[in-house]
This record gives C-alpha cells, structure tokens and sequence, in this order.
C-alpha cells in the first residue's frame, strides 16, 4: 500500500473504517497532478473463503458505471458522429415510437426521456443481450413529457445510452471502454469483465437490513427490487442497478442538509417538506413494489440468477449504466485522465459537467443535479467542492474528478451499505482528501 505523508489523515480513515467493523473488503485511491498519492486496499475479497483483498482486486461498481458510458458517448460527439443536441431517432429510427421522435440524446444523458421503467419483465435470456432490451424501451410511450422534469434512469439509463452508441459504431460500450479508454491508458476497468477477471473480482455481502424498518409487520416487501429498495435489505443478490443516492445514503444526505456537513452544495429536500418527512416517503415508496423507485431500480432483476451481482452473467454482461468491474486505482485512474485531457478535451469536459438539471428526482424523491451523464453536487453526491463532479454507485462505490484540484478519487468495497444508514465511509474518505489539500 502507498500513502503520501500529506495525506495519513486518509489512511487513518481507511483503516478506522477496519477496526470498526465498518469494512469487510475495500479500496481507497488518489491521483493529485497525475501522481498516484494514495493506494490503500485491505480486508477479505471473498468472506466464503477467506480470500484476500491485492492490490488487483477488483469490484463490482454499479452506478459509477454511468460516469463512463457518458464518456464513450461524448468521445463519439467529438468525433462528430453523435450529436448531443439531436433527436435520439436520427440515429435509432426505430426510437421515435409512441411520441419519442423529440427526444434528445441530451435528454437519455440528464436523465429526462421520461423513460425511467422497463415496462415488462426482462427474461434472463436477455440479460447478455442489450440490443433485445432496447428494443423494448423503443416500443415503450414515455411516463413524463420529455425535457420537463427528470428521474433517475437507474438501469434503461444504460440501454438507451448504449444503443445510440451501437447504432452508430456496431460496437458495445464495453468494447469502446476497452479499445479507446481503459487499454490505451493501461486502466483495470472493464464494462463488463473478461472471464479471466471474474474469479479475481471481490464478491460482494448483502447490506444488513436496517432495523428501522419491519418489513414483515409492514406488509410485503417489493419484489426484484433495487437499490430504492434497499432499506428493506436489498443487496447484491436481491438488486438491479443502485442508484448513486444509495451510495450516499438517502437518509445520509437528508441529514446533511439539514445542517451536518458541507457537502449538501445546491441540495434541498427533494419538494418533500422537512428530512424526515422526506426519509418516510422514500420509506413508503421503497415499500410498494408498484412505485416509480422500485420499478425504475428493479427490472432488469439481478436477483433473477444465483448470487445477483456476484454471477457471472452480470459480470460479464457490461450493462452500461451498471456494468463496471474496475479497482480503485483503476477508476481513480479514470478521472485523472479526464482531468488532464487524455480523454476528451478540455471544453468538452467542461460543457459536459455544466449542471443541466438540479432539483427534485421524480424516481428517487431526493434532488439529485446532472450534467451529461455526470452526477454534480447535491443530496444523492455529497461533495466538498462544487467542482467536483463524477458517479456513485449502490451499497457505497464512489468515483470522481475535481480538475480545479487536479483530483481524481475512487472508492470501492464488497460490504454493501444500507440506504437508511447510508454510506459514510466513502464520504470520509472523499473529505479526508479534501482536508489534506
């Protein structure tokens, strides 16, 4: 492992988190100018077999997932074959069914098709198939005049984003992440792992159920649900994609803005009167299988194959908005590339981290704020600067860039977080960084 003196203040975070049982498996990573200043991993990789956490042990990152497949895309925008601004159906004919023919490839990336919910199950037959499963949101109506309001896209965020791609390279995002990304720049970071990388990846431990809740005395609990279904333990096995509220904490964040921390830049409480009113709403949402949160988190179901985010299929499948298997080191290592330019250039990056939306989510009641296809300060990413910008992922996973500050962070684990609890660890950790500048 490898700490710059500058910053023990994050190493004794890091290994606090151990000593209290907080961690099971976990990886802390950060470039400052390009230099990799910070390189912690510790615990068990796999708690079954005892297998411990390398320093080449990777992870299973959910949402942070988003944050690289926007970057795909706007790679493909420089190049002039993708035009951010233009109707989705310019490129996906097919797309402009049931009134969709306005719709803006800007809005699949800001999260406002209005297209949050797969409408039918997704079979597992399909699940390696994201042609097929796109095909099905093209003959879908959407649920919200589109560019008028957003809500997090947990899992058609990818399928919409990746078709665009496929329709105009014939490849997947997985493949371009590979060839122009995370090959060229020597990064362990793959949507969607190579056979030789999945016995290697941590496997991850469902969240506790949080005892708050009394799922059995409230009535059923949501079936293939989420990560908005997490306060009733959904985990790796039982979860689609979590979303980056998740990794914060909702109820995390809903404290914070009532006053606990200077991360909550531009947060308010989602248009639902005081925090806790706001924790109960998510709790009731999270508890009915028809809300918005439950279907939007819970179809495709991982939980559908033995093991859910820990089979397989999932690892290999390279959904584009919850696919990545990467170290910290390796998604750090991402950041700092977009930081410096290597990836896409400079006012690409900056146009693409302007704040296009901000306020309240309609899937997942908290205000959450994008740019194209990067999560920006506010309840669901809880930042030190407002310059920061980047994607979070269920049960904890957090990677971001700060150029002002010439960061790049990443923070992965196996031991999910809870949604009621939240996830502080990789916000102290975050605000360690901070502190040592």
């Amino acid at each position: 492992m490898h700490c710059d003196p500058r910053f023990s203040r994050v190493r004794e975070v890091f290994e606090r988190h151990f000593a209290d049982g907080e961690e099971l498996g976990a990886a802390f990573a950060v470039y400052q100018d390009g230099e990799l200043v910070v390189d912690l991993w510790d615990g068990v990789a796999d708690r079954n077999t005892g297998r411990p956490w390398e320093r080449d042990t990777p992870a299973f990152a959910y949402s942070c997932t988003k944050a690289v497949t926007a970057t795909v895309l706007l790679q493909l925008a420089e190049r002039g074959l993708v035009d951010v601004s233009a109707p989705v159906a310019e490129v996906w004919p097919e797309f402009a069914a049931r009134g969709k023919a306005a719709i803006t490839v800007e809005h699949l990336l800001t999260h406002q098709s209005g297209l949050p919910v797969m409408e039918e199950p997704v079979p597992v037959e399909e699940f390696e198939d994201q042609a097929a499963i796109a095909a099905r949101l093209a003959g879908q109506e959407p649920l919200w005049e589109p560019g008028t309001a957003h809500g997090y896209h947990a899992l058609t965020y990818g399928f919409l984003v990746g078709e665009v791609v496929r329709r105009v390279t014939g490849k997947s995002v997985g493949e371009l992440v590979a060839a122009e990304i995370a090959g060229p720049l020597g990064l362990e970071m793959w949507v969607g792992a190579p056979d030789e990388v999945i016995p290697r990846t941590a496997r991850l431990k469902a969240a506790e159920r949080p005892q708050a809740l009394k799922v059995t005395e409230a009535g059923a609990a949501p079936t293939g649900a989420g990560a908005g279904a997490a306060p009733t333990g959904a985990g790796p096995t039982t979860t689609g994609a979590g979303p980056a509220a998740t990794s914060a904490g909702p109820a995390t964040g809903a404290g914070r803005a009532a006053g606990a921390g200077p991360a909550a830049t531009g947060a308010g409480d989602g248009g639902q009167g005081r925090p806790d009113d706001l924790v109960a709403a998510m709790t009731r949402a999270a508890l009915d299988p028809q809300s918005l949160m439950n279907r939007a988190l819970g179809n495709p179901a991982m939980h559908r194959v033995k093991g859910g985010a820990n089979n397989p299929v999932i690892l290999r499948a390279g959904w584009p908005a919850a696919g990545l298997v990467t170290t910290a080191r390796g998604l750090a290592g991402f950041y700092r590339s977009l930081a410096a330019g290597d990836i896409l250039r400079p006012e690409t990056l900056r146009d693409a981290t302007r704040t296009r939306v901000n306020g309240p989510d309609r899937v997942l009641l908290l205000d959450t704020a994008f740019g194209l296809g990067y999560m920006r300060p506010s309840l669901t990413f809880l930042m030190p600067s407002g310059s920061a910008f980047g994607h979070s992922g269920m049960g904890g996973s957090i990677g971001l860039g700060d150029p002002e500050r010439g960061l790049g962070i990443a923070y992965v684990m196996n031991k999910m977080a809870n949604a009621l609890s939240g996830n502080l660890r990789g916000i102290r950790l975050v605000e360690a960084v901070y502190q040592s500048l």
